[in-house]
């Protein structure tokens, strides 16, 4: 899959590791969660678009290089997004931020959309949509395709840990959107859990089961 990027750097996969470990506990996990997700943010805006500006150093003029156009957007799926939200935005703190709320039907696993609140010219902006596991894809799926239809053209995906059934799910439904993961693992269980996984993010983010 050309569009989906595995960031293989030692530090990420070493606190993914961490992540991953049964006995992590909640706050740990919140604290290594926020940490891989400024390294994985790092990786993610390697492309953005510079422009030249003058400014003065204590010493002499100069030409500068910034970032051009309008600021960032992350838009983390509620619940379980919030957790590696707070990591991007220790690395880009001027960035705009939407939500999104998904539920999945316990049932058919179908996302269900609960909230929606986007910052003002979307289609302007670098949109990175942020989840920490990929799991069945439908809720990534639906969540980039409400995006677009309120005129996001510039889209990315960034999540922790990914299946391979979501994945093909997700580029075969949004085969334009990039998808930046630390791992792919071997599959989902009949539950719809990837595996071998790190269980349930969003309960071992906020404390519940």
């Amino acid at each position: 899959m050309s569009s989906v990027t595995l960031v293989d750097h030692p530090l990420v996969q070493h606190k993914l590791s961490l992540l991953r470990r049964r006995e992590t506990p909640t706050a740990d996990f919140r604290r290594i969660a926020r940490e891989i997700s400024l390294l994985m943010a790092y990786e993610v805006t390697r492309n953005l678009p510079l422009e030249t500006i003058g400014i003065d150093t204590p010493l002499e003029a100069m030409e500068a290089p910034v970032l051009a156009g309008k600021k960032l957007c992350f838009i983390p799926i509620l619940r379980a997004g919030l957790g590696i939200l707070d990591g991007m935005l220790d690395l880009v703190p001027s960035a705009r931020v939407g939500h999104i709320g998904l539920y999945r039907d316990p049932e058919t696993l179908i996302p269900v959309e609960y909230y929606l609140k986007l910052p003002p010219d979307l289609a302007e902006r670098q949109v990175i949509v942020i989840d920490p596991m990929l799991a069945t894809g439908h809720s990534a799926t639906a969540a980039v395709g409400r995006l677009k239809e309120a005129g996001a053209t510039q889209i990315m995906f960034v999540c922790l840990l990914a299946a391979p059934e979501g994945l093909a799910l997700f580029t075969g439904e949004h085969p334009d959107v990039p998808v930046f993961t630390a791992a792919v693992d071997r599959c989902l269980d009949a539950h719809g859990y990837i595996r071998p996984g790190l269980g349930d993010a969003g309960d071992r983010l906020f404390g519940t089961r």
